[in-house]
């Protein structure tokens, strides 16, 4: 199954805040994921977005396909979410 880098929906209604994790794609949206490498909380202003670089470009490298928010986001970081080759 393909691993995908992707947001789950976090905290109470109508607060929301995003985690952005690294979970096999047949996995549900808020259920089981294999790594947690950051926050993305739109409610602020500016929206907040903490990752963790290092991790990302690791999965980035054995494979792991972003989806496009979450290659949004990480390309407004600075990382580029196209692989070599």
């Amino acid at each position: 199954m393909a691993v995908k880098i992707r947001l789950t929906r976090a905290g109470s209604r109508k607060k929301p805040f995003y985690r952005i994790v690294v979970a096999e794609s047949g996995s549900p949206r808020d259920g089981r994921f294999i790594e947690m490498l950051g926050n993305y909380d739109p409610k602020k202003d500016p929206p907040e977005v903490t990752i963790k670089e290092e991790r990302v470009r690791e999965w980035l490298s054995k494979g792991a396909e972003p989806t496009l928010t979450v290659s949004q986001l990480l390309k407004k970081k600075g990382i580029t979410t196209q692989r070599a080759g």
